[in-house]
């Protein structure tokens, strides 16, 4: 720790630093920094990695995953040779995995676990229906609209009841509602799902039919008043907090007394948030207006379709025919990577804690906990410098920067399944269902309690990072932290170009077009003069016009806006930790011009950049990059580094790019925004 603390934490050796999260193999020279630097970076990669059947993409993200699936496995299977105890933590576990792998149990049983719950929904009689509406939302079916505790968004140390409008099964509305080739493709595909898994539950082609019609009817209808994406970016505009008599008048269909007592158990709460009031009016209007016979189909879709992953191959088999037409995989996932995603679902934190007492070593902690702290202040000096914000402004910019929570590694409580039941006897459906029952439960039992602000939105062995604004913290799982991204013996350019490139976005999201509509304390609150807000959309724009020049397919462009978030945070992320880096350095009395600084014959700077194409590397199918521009906020990897760099003069001056270069952009072109 001495060593750490001394050198501004670089291991303990001489000033002579070796890559380790970069291969210099990997790098084309014959691709110019200047025309594709990220492939002038990853050529190499992508060659040694190609994708396989299982991949509709497969990158650095992934390759950490597959460890740590690897890993888990291990695990999970070292419990289960160790016969362990019926009731406990360990014999849950192992019970999940068990039965997630028992594919001649599973295909025997076939529908049977779901035929009494299907007799149970045909057989409702019309003076029945809004019981089994309640049963529906019991069972974590949530048919027409979602309801649950979450954060008040006024108030982050309390919880709010909060309605929102209903699920797609196809995920976003263009594809309901848009008719050109690609949208048309998928919602057959979806209607061919729909119809072979109705009848793998036992229903024949005409019912199979009529229930494919039905369901496409109801859900195209709530399509057309879901919010597009760009409309749900817009954190203000969910709050609408209404009275128990308001929500009565304004959605009259809904028996909400009933609602909250039987799917819940708890009172009417005083004020409900509802998140998109359209889209709820709609679930209304159709509730009202739809036959029993509608209803009833829909219901039967809603139950089955969530059962299907735990139920037999002709099920699943039947699900990886639709993910292919999103994704372009050409392979299921092997049956012990299903299975282990489905028992870290279930007790993912039991599995973590094991995870980290192998894995992750309390030196990389304290190592993460000091870099953290070297972005935090390099983070202040940059809002210090900005030139578009107010001097209010920034100083209750740096109240919520210095207010950030940091999480690293592992929760310091771990979650308590000892009253989830798994019972061997029972199918593994009926045990998963189980297992949704109790983290419903646990849910809604947060109800009426303070907010338990040490609780986690990820499990530990998971390879991702985030910022919860609310809580206005980031936390960084143990699975990210692991080369390319974080290696304790990597060299300090690396490092900074990898995790703390991450560590740098996530702080940054405190303050793009949805992080800064939360104060310090987590609670949305404008804190921004009406000038900073107009200077700060209008810097927006302007990176949401670069990413929408992009094509990224024929026809098909990027989207700016949707994406902006993340890519505010890619761009402040790189600013935010180059800065950390080089104070690191002086630190260091380390003068990262000179000719002694090289590592391997590269500048540091060169190598902070380099390992910062390097983490985005990846092999992607042309059906995912449609899929991923359709419905992910965040941008493709190849421009997440290309598009991003091009707004940064210090990139430019590291790699010699000058006027006439692919990637060059002017200065008075560039969007600097932290």
């Amino acid at each position: 720790m001495a060593c750490i603390a001394a050198a501004g934490l670089s291991a303990c050796t001489s000033n002579q630093e070796h890559l380790k999260s970069l291969n210099p193999a990997y790098v084309n020279d014959s691709i110019a920094p200047g025309e594709d630097f990220y492939t002038h970076v990853n050529d190499g990669w992508m060659k040694a990695h190609p994708l396989t059947d299982e991949y509709s993409r497969y990158g650095q993200f992934n390759v950490l995953s597959d460890e740590a699936e690897r890993r888990v496995r291990d695990i999970v299977t070292n419990l289960s040779d160790q016969n362990p105890e019926p009731g406990t933590v360990a014999f849950k576990v192992a019970t999940i995995y068990s039965q997630a792998m028992d594919s001649v149990r599973r295909n025997e049983e076939g529908a049977a676990p779901i035929q009494a719950d299907l007799k149970k929904i045909e057989d409702t009689p019309a003076d029945g229906m809004t019981d089994l509406f309640m049963w529906m939302h019991g069972n974590y079916a949530s048919p027409f609209f979602g309801a649950g505790p979450m954060e008040d968004m006024g108030d982050s140390n309390r919880y709010a009841m909060y309605v929102s409008g209903g699920s797609l099964g196809m995920g976003d509305r263009d594809y309901y509602l848009l008719d050109d080739e690609h949208n048309a493709t998928v919602r057959e595909a979806y209607k061919k799902l729909i119809a072979a898994q109705m009848k793998n539950a036992g229903y024949g082609e005409e019912d199979a039919a009529r229930i494919v019609e039905n369901v496409m009817k109801i859900e195209k209808s709530l399509a057309e008043e879901t919010w597009t994406r760009e409309e749900s970016r817009n954190i203000p505009a969910m709050y609408n907090p209404k009275s128990a008599d308001e929500l009565r008048k304004m959605y009259p269909s809904i028996n909400w007394d009933r609602f909250f007592i039987e799917t819940m158990g708890i009172e009417f709460p005083d004020t409900v948030i509802v998140t998109e009031m359209n889209t709820v009016k709609r679930a209304n209007d159709l509730m009202s207006s739809l036959s029993d016979r509608e209803v009833k189909d829909y219901y039967l879709w809603k139950y089955v379709s969530q059962a299907s992953s735990k139920l037999s191959d002709n099920f699943t088999d039947a699900n990886f025919e639709f993910s292919k037409v999103l994704s372009g995989a050409k392979e299921q996932r092997p049956r012990w990577k299903r299975a282990l995603g489905a028992t870290e679902a279930a007790l993912g934190e039991a599995i973590g804690q094991l995870y980290v007492e192998k894995y992750f070593p309390e030196s990389s902690k304290q190592y993460m906990i000091g870099l953290v702290e070297n972005l935090r202040v390099a983070l202040g000096k940059h809002i210090d410098n900005l030139t578009w914000m107010s001097d209010s402004t920034k100083a209750n910019a740096q109240k919520k920067l210095a207010a950030f929570t940091v999480k690293i590694g592992y929760p310091d409580k771990w979650k308590d399944y000892s009253s989830m039941e798994i019972d061997p006897s029972k199918s593994y459906y009926d045990n998963m269902h189980a297992v949704s029952m109790w983290h419903q439960a646990d849910t809604y039992s947060k109800w009426g309690k303070p907010v338990d602000k040490s609780e986690w939105g990820m499990t530990p062995q998971t390879v991702n990072a985030y910022y919860n604004p609310m809580a206005n913290e980031i936390v960084f799982p143990a699975g990210i932290l692991q080369a390319p991204f974080f290696d304790p013996e990597a060299s300090d350019a690396e490092n900074y170009g990898g995790i703390g490139v991450v560590i740098g976005h996530e702080m940054t999201h405190g303050f793009d077009d949805q992080g800064r509509n939360f104060d310090a304390e987590g609670n949305m609150k404008n804190w921004w003069t009406e000038a900073d807000i107009e200077a700060f959309n209008k810097l927006a724009q302007g990176l949401v016009a670069q990413f929408n020049a992009v094509e990224v397919l024929p026809g098909l462009y990027a989207n700016g806006q949707y994406t902006l978030g993340e890519n505010i945070a890619d761009q402040g992320g790189l600013r935010v930790s180059r800065t950390a880096f080089l104070d690191s350095q002086a630190k260091k009395g380390v003068d990262v011009e000179s000719e002694e600084a090289k590592i391997e014959g590269f500048t540091p700077m060169q190598v902070f950049y380099m390992n910062y194409a390097n983490i985005w590397a990846n092999n992607i199918r042309e059906a995912e990059m449609r899929n991923r521009t359709v419905s992910d906020v965040h941008s493709l990897a190849n421009n997440r580094v290309n598009v991003t760099l091009r707004n940064i003069t210090p990139f430019f001056e590291a790699f010699g790019i000058k006027e006439g270069d692919k990637l060059y952009l002017p200065a008075e072109e560039q969007v600097v925004i932290w």
